[in-house]
This record gives structure tokens, sequence and C-alpha cells, in this order.
């Protein structure tokens, strides 16, 4: 079974691709998702988030949402807005934002190999947001939101995915974010043939975003067991795939509602224990792994970790971890960040006035910034086959839904 393989593509026709792309159904909340759609009826959001075509307040999860989506599906296959490809073939999508470009291979991903590891994961998933997608999954008999991927960058195969974007593109859209997302089709048989040879040959591909869209389409697949021959197409799940060297990955920043009975002098003492304290007089943006940043009471404070404390470990090395288990549980009581409601979690993408604003506010006592996680530190904890704390990464820019999706008969 290979590890990757091409598809037949559903997909907008390029002319109203602009009207479909809509941003994936997990960045938006439904009021959100709503206000986004409003006057687009051709927006992907009507069916990766349906609940906005019912009425307000109906749970996100009611088996309506997912009757809805279907629905939806269906009348914009049968208006001719969505067409499927005849035959299967390879994609490659180039992301842009902010001077950053990314390209990567979209195709689809094999069920066994993710089963065994060798598309690694590196986080832990929740029952409810697995179930939320196997219903969408079989409502639509497709899978609409891919799962963001990397490899080990390769020159020939990154090679082949940058020659292919000096062809005219299929769809180039920007988006209202200002995200440039724009779209090709690799239908030539000597080209995808390489491609798939080249995939094969790799050890492993990794998870980069989309854990619980790659759950649960094991789940799907297992549930089906249509032969059992791995050649179905429930067998894959859409997946784009970028060189580990293209990525981009924000920092993930926190905030704490108090100081654990500690006072401001009290706490900075502590923490001196394990970090070397520096007043600053501008907000502390890391410049480099174990450096951290802490607002507090109106004054920005550079940390660093100190050297004897650095594990050999490639969990406990992380920046998150060192965090975590040097300052956020010992001294301001935060055990399990996954269930403790005096943390929450802050994507870079907010900048750091963001975390002045909710400490200023009163709503927040601190908050840290932190030198965003590196790919080559995400692969080596998959590779370990360990997970990462919770909220370790942001990746931007953000895949788009919407630009295709996997039928599954």
């Amino acid at each position: 079974m290979p590890l990757i393989r091409p598809f037949a593509g559903l997909r907008p026709v390029p002319e109203r691709a602009e009207e479909v792309v809509a941003p994936p159904y997990d960045v938006l909340n439904s009021a959100e998702a709503r206000e986004r759609a409003d006057g687009r009826p051709w927006s992907f959001l009507h069916i990766s988030k349906a609940e906005i075509d019912l009425p307000e307040g109906t749970d996100p999860y009611d088996p309506s949402v997912y009757a809805k989506s279907a629905e939806n599906m269906q009348k914009m296959l049968q208006e001719g807005i969505l067409i499927r490809e005849d035959k299967p073939c390879y994609y490659v999508y180039r992301l842009i934002m902010d001077g950053h470009s990314q390209v990567g291979l979209v195709a689809v991903a094999s069920v066994a190999d993710y089963d065994i590891n060798r598309v690694r994961k590196h986080e832990y998933t929740r029952p409810a947001k697995e179930d939320d997608r196997v219903r969408q999954i079989e409502a639509l008999n497709a899978q609409t939101g891919p799962v963001l991927l990397a490899y080990k960058s390769q020159a020939d195969m990154d090679a082949i995915l940058e020659e292919t974007t000096k062809q005219p593109p299929l769809v180039d859209v920007t988006a209202d974010d200002g995200v440039q997302h724009t779209f090709w089709k690799i239908d030539d048989e000597t080209t995808i043939e390489k491609i798939s040879a080249g995939f094969e040959a790799m050890n492993a591909i990794y998870i980069a975003d989309g854990h619980h869209r790659s759950a649960s389409a094991s789940r799907v697949a297992k549930s089906h067991e249509m032969g059992g021959d791995g050649e179905q197409n429930c067998d894959y799940f859409l997946s784009v795939i970028y060189p580990h060297n293209q990525m981009n990955i924000l920092d993930y920043n926190r905030v704490i509602t108090d100081l654990n009975g500690l006072s401001k002098d009290e706490l900075i003492e502590k923490v001196k224990t394990a970090f070397t304290v520096t007043e600053e007089a501008a907000a502390v943006k890391p410049a480099k792994a174990t450096e951290f940043g802490m607002y507090l009471d109106g004054q920005w404070y550079r940390l660093n970790i100190n050297s004897e404390l650095m594990p050999n470990d490639p969990v406990a090395s992380l920046d998150v971890s060192l965090l975590a288990n040097n300052l956020i549980e010992p001294l301001l009581g935060i055990s399990d960040p996954r269930t403790d409601n005096r943390i929450d979690f802050v994507g870079g993408i907010r900048g750091l006035g963001e975390l002045e604003k909710r400490v200023n506010s009163g709503e927040m006592a601190v908050a840290f910034s932190l030198y965003p996680t590196s790919m080559e530190a995400l692969m080596a904890v998959a590779d370990a086959g360990e997970v990462m704390p919770p909220k370790s990464t942001w990746f931007e820019p953000k895949l788009a839904d919407g630009l295709v999706s996997h039928v599954l008969d």
C-alpha cells in the first residue's frame, strides 16, 4: 500500500473558486462563520460550518448540521460550482503570507501508514472532536479538510513542486486576510510516478496540524472495511505535504489568571532559582530557544533558563516544557494545562500587544512569550513516539477549505 497516491479531486470550477474558498472550519466559531458567509452563497463555510444555515443557537454537533452540510454540497454539485476530476492526479498548493512562501503537494495519504506511525503524530486527540469529523465525513462521503503534513526536505522532490509553479495555475486567490492561495494540477503520468516513488522511499512523513482529521479518517476506514485490500478511497486521507524547511511556526504564548497566592516580588524571586531575570524596557520577543518573556504588573522581563536544567529529552527540552516544568507548574500551580481554566493560550499571530492587553485589563495576572517550536524539534518528538504538550505549535498560514476535497466512493 503506497504512502501517498494521486486522487480524483472534487474542486470548484476555476472561475468560481474565489467565491468558494474559505478559512478552515476550526478557526472560526459559528457567529464568525455566519458573518463571513453572509452574501456568499457558494462559500465553503456552508459545507464546513453548516449550522450557519440553521436557526441561531443550533448545536454545531446536532445531526441536522451534518445533513445540511450534505445538502449544501449536493446543491453546489448540481449548480456546477464543484466538479470532480475525471482521473487521479496530484496538485501543488502554494501559500504566500507576508513574504513567506511555501510550496507543497496535495495528495491522499495512507491510513494504514498512519496506523503504524509511518505518518507520524505528536499530539493526543479528543474523542468529541474526532466524533465530529467522523460524522462530517460520513454525511458527505468525502473528506473536505486537508491534514497539514511535512516531509523532510529533499532537493529532487522540492524541485518538482517548484517547477510546477512556473506553469499557469488552476486557481490563484488572495483571501481577505491577505494570504495568497495558488493551485496547480499535475496529471502527467511520468511526473506522478516520480512523486509517488519519491515519497515511497521516505521513512516517514509528519502531521503538523490535523490530528483529529487524520484520526477520524482512520476510524472511517475501519468502519467501512470495503474488501480490506487497502485500495479503497476511504483507506486514504486528504493531505497537503510541505518540505519541513518551508513550514512557518509561530510562537504560542501563555497567559495566567493569578499568581497562585504569591506577590509580584515573591514570584520574581522564585523565578530566579531556575532562570536569569532581566528587566526590559520593551516587549520581549524571545530571540532564541530557552529564552522567554514575562509580562507582569506593567513590566517586561527576559528569562533565560539555567543551562544545568536543560534535559536531554525531545519533549522535556521543548521551550513549552521548560516553562511548564520550571515555572508554571511548580510556582503557579498549574499541572494540567489541558483542563486548568487558570491558563489560556495566545497564538503569535496576535502579537505581544495582545499579551499586554489581557494583563493590563486585569483579566490575567501574568503573560509569557515563547520562541517558536522548530520543525526539527517536532519531528524529533514524533520520531521518538512521544507527544508534545498542548498548544506547542501555531502554524501560519492556514490551509483553505474548499480548494479540493477527497470523495470516498
